[in-house]
């Protein structure tokens, strides 16, 4: 199987290093990472990985403006894209097939051939536009997945919360790793909801 990962600007990169991280040691997937502009800067403000030891995780590394990068051609058959975080400038970007730097490019690409591109857009609160774009985004073909974590597992930490979220992303995919605790209908002595 073979993956591209784009990491935009917004909040939450941890998200995609952490995508990339798990999809390393499960060893299957060739991952292709591009990472924005803006997430070369977010990424040492908000975790403690260096720009160079995200890159590390990944098979391939493009830099944001190659457009003339393997992955922004539909020749160049992939599985897929995952875009963790989504910013909602690079959202609009896609939406609008604004392609003007490789994440845009490959996620059109992605799309026009038919391929699943899931984003997770990371903005909160959401106003009326924001909303329109991921609908928008949705007729196109993508699928939109908000790291919106769940509770039915208690997560106990942050990481926990974080591999919910990647957990479903790679449900998408049919990539099972483990890191999302399945609903099997309340536990034994649990309260009666009625």
């Amino acid at each position: 199987m073979r993956l591209i990962v784009g990491i935009g600007g917004a909040s939450g990169p941890v998200y995609g290093i952490r995508l990339l991280e798990v999809l390393k040691k499960l060893g299957t997937v060739e991952t292709h990472l591009v990472l924005s502009r803006t997430a070369r800067r977010t990424i040492p403000i908000e975790t403690d990985w260096t720009v160079s030891d995200v890159e590390g995780l990944a098979h391939h590394v493009y830099k944001p403006g190659d457009l003339a990068a393997s992955i922004a051609s539909g020749s160049f058959h992939t599985d897929g894209m995952i875009v963790a975080a989504c910013s909602m400038k690079l959202l609009s970007a896609i939406t609008h097939s604004y392609a003007d730097d490789l994440i845009s490019r490959a996620a059109d690409v992605t799309l026009k051939e038919q391929r699943r591109l899931v984003l997770m857009p990371r903005e909160t609160p959401l106003h009326k536009g924001h909303c329109k774009l991921m609908m928008d985004a949705m007729d196109l073909g993508a699928v939109i997945a908000p790291p919106m974590p769940s509770f039915y597992g208690r997560p106990k930490s942050l990481e926990e919360m974080i591999d919910h979220s990647i957990g479903r992303v790679l449900d998408l995919f049919q990539i099972d790793v483990g890191l999302a605790p399945r609903w099997t209908g309340p536990s034994l002595g649990s309260h009666d909801a009625g």
